[in-house]
């Protein structure tokens, strides 16, 4: 299992962010990263279409000897992990919205969290905003629309920074000074948001602290490869590998995007 990739999937590109916290973290590892974009954004999708889509995510990768899954995707990790669980023997790694460090550092006491309708709708977001926020208000907002721009690969595109200014309004108006990016798409969004918060407030996103569970759920099995390997990479999509591409190059990545029909 040493020599086996780390699989890893999302509802299209946005999982790329995690992906490259791992790759930075554990570059001895193999990796297998899967963007079902022709069906992104899984966010608007009702919660037993996200976890087909997520088993069939999750077989893609099985079958090319995966010896964990990442699921880099906050609205299959809110709807489908549990599931996949039960279902598969390998280890899984979810992702969940940061609302606990938020909450423990905000000082204002008001917490945004800019997320995808499934995210939010879902039982584990309400019960991590129970466990962690008590005392805290927490200012929820769909990224209407965002995931759509962000697939496209145009992050100058002007209707972005307005469709931003809009959704955070509310948010600022309210005095948050946290802002939990709830959708792994989002992470590529923070140049244009840093231009539109105020300084005061804080961005969390939960690209290392996955990369760091992966990390530690490899390293208690034993699974971790041995660290003269230099990680090898394939990437592919269902949807224009133009476009991962030019993601993958605002990473600081140079590995080419292949496109898979599945």
């Amino acid at each position: 299992m040493n020599e086996a990739p780390i699989g890893i999937f999302d509802s299209g590109v946005g999982g790329l962010t995690v992906w490259h916290e791992i790759v930075q973290l554990l570059p001895a590892e193999d990796t297998l990263y899967l963007a079902d974009s022709a069906h992104a954004p899984y966010g608007e999708r009702p919660a037993e279409e996200i976890r087909a889509l997520s088993r069939k995510n999750t077989e893609w990768l099985l079958e090319r000897g995966s010896k964990i899954i990442v699921v880099a995707c906050n609205t299959a990790t809110t709807n489908a992990i549990a599931q996949l669980r039960r279902e598969y023997q390998v280890p899984f790694v979810g992702i969940e919205p940061a609302i606990k460090p938020a909450a423990l550092n905000s000082r204002s006491g008001r917490v945004g969290v800019l997320a995808t309708r499934g995210t939010l709708a879902s039982d584990l977001f309400a019960e991590t905003s129970k466990a962690y926020a008590a005392g805290i208000r927490i200012l929820e907002q769909e990224g209407v629309g965002l995931v759509r721009l962000i697939e496209s690969g145009n992050l100058e595109d002007p209707e972005l920074a307005g469709r931003l200014e809009t959704l955070l309004a509310p948010m600022l108006e309210a005095g948050i000074d946290q802002l939990v990016l709830g959708c792994t798409h989002y992470p590529f969004l923070i140049p244009v948001l840093r231009t539109l918060l105020p300084e005061q407030v804080k961005i969390v996103d939960c690209g290392l602290p996955v990369a760091r569970q992966t990390q530690a759920v490899l390293a208690a099995k034993g699974w971790l490869r041995d660290a003269a390997h230099k990680g090898s990479h394939q990437l592919f999509t269902n949807g224009d590998p133009e476009v991962m591409g030019r993601l993958l190059e605002l990473l600081g990545h140079s590995e080419q995007a292949r496109f898979a029909p599945f």
